[in-house]
């Protein structure tokens, strides 16, 4: 055979282990004790209701301490939910809002370019009507002043023709 060492793998291996001893010693301590057989079994069925109603108290607030953190879970991932939800909700507010303010913003910028083009409509319309009444009022004055030369030319010409016959 060969000598190989076990290593414990944890503390809790060790526990059980001392904890399993310590009874199969107390059972032996009290089989091989000087007691009549009556007693013996009196004893050992104290010693077993002590450990059964150790075992009902542990097990009782590993339950307890189990619900408790499962209720304390429970609880904060109600939390976690809510607050995601809350946070997306206020995500989809402030991009709806944004949104809307975005149109406001396009349909004023729209607004106000119409209302420029109309300006600038009017503008030309009138500049145009403008310079068209110049036009008018300078080729009245032009016509009048040929009319008013053609009339003296046409008496020069009279008068040009009454002195040569």
């Amino acid at each position: 055979m060969s000598n190989v060492e076990h290593e414990v793998e944890n503390g809790s291996s060790l526990l059980k282990g001392i904890f399993i001893g310590s009874l199969i010693g107390a059972a032996a301590a009290l089989l091989f004790a000087p007691k009549p057989g009556r007693e013996m079994r009196s004893d050992l069925s104290d010693k077993l209701s002590q450990a059964t109603d150790k075992t009902k108290e542990v097990a009782g607030a590993v339950t307890d301490k189990t619900k408790a953190i499962a209720t304390t879970v429970g609880e904060k991932a109600t939390d976690l939910a809510s607050t995601v939800s809350d946070k997306a909700s206020d995500i989809y507010t402030t991009v709806s809002d944004s949104k809307q303010q975005i149109a406001a913003t396009l349909q004023e910028a729209g607004s106000k370019i119409g209302d420029t083009v109309s300006e600038a409509s009017s503008n030309v319309s009138s500049d145009v009507k403008d310079a068209s009444k110049d036009v008018a009022d300078e080729a009245k004055a032009t016509s009048k002043e040929v009319a008013n030369q053609a009339k003296d030319a046409k008496e020069d010409v009279k008068s040009s023709y009454k002195s040569n016959y």
